[in-house]
């Protein structure tokens, strides 16, 4: 009855032991908050985005993935730079087309697609010539 008396108290005293280790009574030093992780490489304000800034961009990870809100914000930065690039890009050429159109003198129906433009179209021979 003695051993039952003395297993019973041993129980009792590593369970409680455990419980205050766990809850953190045991006088171990309690682990401080840490601020949450931060991006701390933005994508550049200031100019365009290029590719060894997309290259170099780490975004801050999360408990469970990456941190909502600067995935969307670097998303959103770069679907900005590539529309703003692509209007860009139609503008200029837009202008080429209008610039090669009015230095041949028009727009050149006949001509077949990568046949590159004649400055000088020579004479006209129509029906006027044949006679």
């Amino acid at each position: 009855m003695l051993v039952f008396w003395f297993l019973l108290l041993t129980m009792v005293v590593v369970v409680a032991a455990v419980t205050l280790a766990v809850v953190g009574g045991g006088g171990s030093p309690v682990l401080q908050d840490l601020p949450p992780e931060r991006l701390t490489d933005p994508l550049p304000a200031t100019r365009p985005v290029g590719r060894a800034d997309v290259e170099a961009l780490r975004l801050p990870m999360a408990p469970r993935g990456y941190r909502m809100a600067d995935v969307d914000e670097a998303l959103d930065r770069l679907g900005a730079e590539l529309a703003e690039r692509d209007s860009r890009i139609a503008e200029l050429e837009s202008a080429l087309a209008g610039a090669r159109s009015a230095a041949a003198g028009g727009p050149d129906l006949f001509k077949r697609p990568g046949e590159p433009l004649s400055q000088d179209p020579g004479p006209y021979r129509g029906e006027e010539d044949e006679r």
